[in-house]
């Protein structure tokens, strides 16, 4: 018997995945780094701090778009192997 298993067994939105948790997890050190010296004390408060964190609010969008689009495709083969 054949297996019939695609040669590359991952899931839709892995890349997405992937990319976002990269994405998410740059924002996350560059807002720690930028943070540390204004909990020191040693600067004022950088405001640029809120586009740090404006890119890990996107690297968490594209991980939760590459989540939607795995659970989509694996209700699409569900619905296949049904008929």
């Amino acid at each position: 018997m054949r297996d019939k298993t695609p040669t590359n067994s991952a899931a839709p939105g892995d890349r997405l995945i992937r990319a976002g948790a990269i994405v998410f997890f740059v924002g996350a050190v560059a807002t720690l780094v930028t943070v540390a010296p204004f909990l020191l004390g040693t600067t004022p408060f950088p405001t640029f701090m809120f586009g740090l964190s404006m890119l890990m609010g996107v690297g968490f969008a594209v991980a939760g778009a590459g989540v939607l689009r795995s659970i989509a495709a694996g209700r699409r083969q569900a619905r296949q192997a049904a008929r």
